[in-house]
């Protein structure tokens, strides 16, 4: 007697929107979604501990005030305290700084999964590192809770004194103006061209 042909998957069995075929494709998204997360991740990794380590050396071998020249007269080191945000911006509100630090950190973590382009996923990971990098500060620094003055160093002639956080924070916005200049989203895909009917091209990834 001739064996009967296998029954057909039901609709309960495949994914949602999905086929038969595709089924075996369906936990791709999250691998890929994994390698952006990672990538944002180390970046963000990277900018917190460095500027939190540099911090960490300022304020346990210099004075507050002092400077050191480094590469005379482009570059000192000159340690401060800065109640305001980078570049020393608005010293009267603390505060706020503390509580825009903490949503910019919220959103970027909440949206992380979504990042399909590497290239967004270091600029996230930067914004992410910088944003933690001072809000510790602001947090754990005096003289208060959410308060706390963050320590900024690296000076340039005629120019604000600043730190690691806020070098990676200024970089994750000139690299977020880039690619939206250039129509790469989040998810990895260009905008088309104005004119053109046409989708966004995947850019696999990589945009």
């Amino acid at each position: 007697m001739p064996e009967s042909p296998p029954e057909s998957p039901s609709a309960e069995d495949l994914p949602a929107g999905g086929t038969a075929g595709s089924a075996a494709a369906g936990p791709a998204p999250a691998r890929r979604s994994g390698k952006f997360v990672l990538v944002l991740a180390c970046c963000a990794a990277f900018a917190y501990l460095f500027d939190q380590a540099t911090k960490f050396w300022v304020v346990g071998t210099m004075v507050e005030g002092q400077t050191i020249p480094v590469l005379p007269p482009l570059l000192s080191w000159h340690f401060i305290r800065n109640p305001g945000a980078a570049f020393s911006i608005g010293e009267d509100y603390t505060w706020i700084f503390s509580i825009v630090m903490a949503c910019v950190a919220a959103a970027i973590l909440f949206y992380a999964r979504r990042v399909r382009s590497i290239w967004w996923a270091i600029a996230l990971g930067f914004l992410l590192g910088g944003a933690l990098g001072n809000l510790t500060d602001r947090l754990f620094r005096e003289p208060s809770f959410g308060m706390g003055h963050v320590v900024d160093f690296i000076a340039f002639p005629n120019f604000a004194i600043f730190n690691i956080a806020d070098s990676a924070i200024v970089g994750a916005v000139i690299l977020w103006c880039i690619l939206t200049l250039l129509g790469i989203g989040m998810d990895g895909r260009r905008a088309p061209a104005r004119g053109h009917g046409s989708e966004g091209r995947p850019e696999d990834g990589d945009g």
